[in-house]
């Protein structure tokens, strides 16, 4: 079952194509007669893991609802150069409207898809689970922490509204008011529901047995070397899950695994990536 609301891919959609043709496609509607149908294939030019593809069929018929796509592979499998991923048939005026905002965003995810998948593999063995954060494209976040998951990755809180992250800005603020971490951290275990999580970020291994004592779920080790996250890890000594974040990449997620964190975050896995190489291959003929 898909987690990625249908509503919100319309939304995202909608706006993609009023964006990209906001008055119609005046190339295609002054060169191709009306009725022309098109049979075109989503190409890989390069090997991969696949995402996207629900969004890249509905960007077709939103604006052709006739129009037919046939999904040659899944959501979460790899791919070769050369594969056909999927074949689209339908009006050629709308195929073609279609076109670019498809490509755009199958070829975006497919990339989030591609590089999560690299760091799962360079992780894997270890226990920890790698997970995605907030630092996604504004207006993407649903589809682009679907991609996550289709890499095998797993996602963070989705927005600001879903858990309480106590960041350094926070402490900061704590600290100038005369307000300790721990008392904090009761006074808003208090006022939320049983079902809100607390996880509270730390930059030193002297602040972590105030933080777990105070009854944190989750406590953020930002910026730790490997060594200070193995000592980190033993002074919390299981009473909170670990997260380790900061600066982590593909050549060193490994050795931070090794350390017994339970929880990395990596924000490479949707700002830093690079798009996939997919092509919308036409064969147009007359309707």
């Amino acid at each position: 079952m898909s987690l990625t609301p249908a509503a919100a891919v319309d939304e995202i959609l909608t706006r993609a194509l009023a964006e990209d043709a906001p008055w119609g496609d005046l190339t295609s509607e002054v060169f191709l007669p009306a009725g022309a149908r098109a049979r075109a294939a989503l190409v890989a030019r390069e090997p991969g893991v696949l995402s996207g593809m629900s969004t890249f069929a509905r960007t077709f018929t939103l604006l052709d609802p006739d129009a037919e796509v046939t999904l040659r592979t899944a959501d979460g499998k790899p791919f070769a150069a050369g594969d056909v991923l999927a074949v689209v048939e339908g009006d050629t005026r709308a195929v073609l409207r279609a076109e670019r905002v498809a490509l755009n965003l199958v070829q975006r995810l497919s990339g989030i898809a591609t590089a999560t998948a690299r760091y799962v593999e360079a992780v894997a063995g270890t226990g920890a689970r790698v997970v995605d954060t907030r630092k996604t494209t504004p207006g993407l976040r649903v589809l682009e922490r679907a991609a996550v998951r289709d890499g095998g990755g797993h996602n963070h809180r989705f927005s600001l509204s879903d858990a309480v992250l106590a960041k350094d800005n926070h402490l900061a603020v704590l600290a100038a008011q005369g307000v300790s971490v721990g008392d904090a951290i009761r006074a808003a275990r208090a006022r939320l529901p049983h079902t809100a999580t607390i996880e509270v970020e730390v930059d030193r291994l002297d602040q972590i047995e105030e933080v777990v004592a105070a009854g944190v779920d989750t406590i953020m080790l930002d910026n730790f070397s490997p060594a200070e996250l193995v000592a980190g890890v033993a002074l919390v000594a299981g009473r909170a899950t670990v997260e380790a974040s900061g600066g982590i990449t593909l050549e060193t997620i490994r050795a931070v695994a090794e350390t017994g964190v339970n929880v990395i975050s990596v924000g490479a896995l949707t700002h830093g990536v690079r798009s996939l190489d997919l092509g919308l291959d036409m064969d147009v003929s007359a309707g």
